[in-house]
């Protein structure tokens, strides 16, 4: 049986099972012809298509994210999409596969900035995990995406804040960590008890 016929749709059933399960199976076996069939309907004319096909394959990056890898440049088109469905899979993808795509995703990152910054919460925290996991692969990609990082961490809701700085941590160093410590300490006296909870925590790595 083709791979697709596996998804979600072609079962006739409505919820995210069919595809997980798929996903599941494709990793395990390091199924590559698999992972490129459901990557080639991405671009499937059904809406409810595209949208297992990317489910299948950022639900298989979290698991084995060197088999969707090589899709890289489908998952950056796809920021371009009209469907936000498309838009924060395909981030989401992105975000299992950034270590492995750093090169790729820095020369993309104004399109990235671009989509975190007009996108969906789901596309902001896929964006975020992105780039923040592009900068700690380089020192060069850290001082140009660091500005825009810091920013949004210093910007954003104070609820959203222990989330988004826990997605930052990875690219922390020497650099950036007063800047970083700093943004931290002047949000926490707004947060709820459980939210300063978390940001002490991040603090204490650091400290």
């Amino acid at each position: 049986m083709s791979v697709l016929m596996k998804i979600a749709f072609y079962q006739g059933i409505r919820d995210e099972i069919p595809n997980q399960e798929l996903a599941r199976e494709l990793a395990s076996a390091k199924n590559a012809d698999g992972v490129k069939e459901i990557a080639e309907h991405l671009w499937d004319k059904n809406a409810n298509v595209s949208s297992d096909c990317i489910k299948v394959l950022y639900e298989t990056g979290y698991i084995a994210p060197e088999l969707i890898a090589p899709y890289a440049q489908d998952f950056i088109k796809l920021l371009h999409s009209k469907q936000n469905r498309l838009i924060w899979g395909a981030m989401i993808a992105l975000s299992t596969i950034a270590p492995l795509a750093a090169a790729d995703l820095f020369e993309k990152r104004d399109l990235l900035i671009k989509a975190i910054s007009q996108g969906s919460v789901i596309t902001q925290d896929g964006g975020i995990k992105t780039l923040a996991q592009v900068a700690a692969v380089d020192q060069v990609y850290l001082d140009e995406l660091n500005p825009f990082l810091m920013n949004f961490l210093r910007t954003c809701r104070i609820s959203d804040v222990p989330r988004h700085a826990e997605f930052i941590v990875p690219c922390v160093n020497d650099s950036n960590r007063h800047e970083f410590l700093t943004i931290l300490q002047e949000r926490l006296p707004h947060m709820t008890p459980s939210q300063a909870k978390r940001i002490i925590k991040l603090q204490k790595m650091f400290i």
